[in-house]
């Protein structure tokens, strides 16, 4: 099973938004779906607006397999995918929340997710080398 270590990163906030992102290895799209569950059991979590995710992992074939999602912030999961895919990061998984603070940021709310998903990943380089 899932060996069910999570690391979070700093919080930061760009008008009244708040962005954490989290980080899991993972092995398997199951290892995937036990991550989300264990985040959404922190309520502080699963209040967030939006809970953005991609993983990347090796498939018993040898070939790598992604996918993400959006939670309703359209195609911010892409984005990250691709900044996996980009830094050649397999088996692992990895989770942006967002609370919004009721102020549009237009497309600076790209450049946060994608900062605070290179950040975590930087902080802990062990966990996706």
């Amino acid at each position: 099973g899932w060996e069910g270590k999570i690391v979070s990163g700093e919080a930061f906030v760009d008008r009244k938004s708040v962005f954490q992102a989290h980080m899991a290895s993972v092995k398997s799209a199951d290892d995937v779906k036990a991550m989300q569950r264990q985040l959404l059991s922190n309520n502080k979590i699963a209040r967030a607006t939006h809970n953005m995710m991609a993983y990347r992992v090796h498939t018993s074939t040898g070939h790598v397999c992604g996918d993400c999602d959006d939670d309703g912030e359209d195609a911010a999961g892409g984005r990250m995918l691709h900044l996996l895919t980009i830094l050649d990061a397999v088996d692992v998984c990895v989770v942006v929340s967002r609370w919004y603070g009721g102020i549009k940021l237009g497309p600076d709310r790209f450049k946060h997710i994608n900062n605070a998903a290179r950040g975590i990943m930087t902080a802990h380089p062990d966990m996706w080398r």
